[in-house]
């Protein structure tokens, strides 16, 4: 019986070692829509393990965070910055400074943006291993390649 309440008073001590991540949530991320998405979302995500966020729709990863999703953007209109297709999924990148990046998956409502530090990580992993969880918000808007 010593045994448990040892155990008891050790669990709540382990649990608060790890801290949420402050995730400001998206405008629409009550849309539906992002409930599968973050069912579907990786544990790990370019070796670094997911970590809880307060607000809906929103996942990080890394500690600190290096990674940041957030489901419920705004859709995002045409633009000139790059767009790639990695896993079925069309990526629109953004340099925020020399190594903040922000990846939107173009063509997708509700939107889904990741923030990302690519000094850590590399934004075609990411794009990779997110694909599959993205894809559950149907693309109705693909890019297309700039007239020559």
């Amino acid at each position: 019986m010593a045994a448990l309440g040892t155990l008891a008073v050790v669990t709540p001590v382990l649990a608060a070692c790890t801290s949420a991540e402050t995730v400001q949530p998206a405008p629409s991320a009550t849309d539906p829509g992002c409930a599968q998405v973050m069912l579907d979302l990786p544990k790990e995500l370019d070796g670094l393990e997911k970590r809880t966020t307060p607000s809906q729709a929103t996942a990080a990863w890394g500690a600190p965070a290096r990674i940041i999703l957030r489901c419920g953007t705004k859709d995002r209109g045409p633009t000139s910055d790059p767009c790639t297709t990695v896993g079925e999924v069309d990526w629109v990148s953004t340099e925020e400074s020399e190594t903040k990046w922000r990846m939107t998956a173009y063509g997708r409502v509700p939107g889904i943006e990741v923030n990302l530090d690519t000094e850590h990580v590399s934004s075609s992993n990411v794009a990779e291993a997110l694909a599959e969880a993205v894809k559950n918000v149907p693309a109705e808007k693909k890019c297309q390649e700039a007239p020559r």
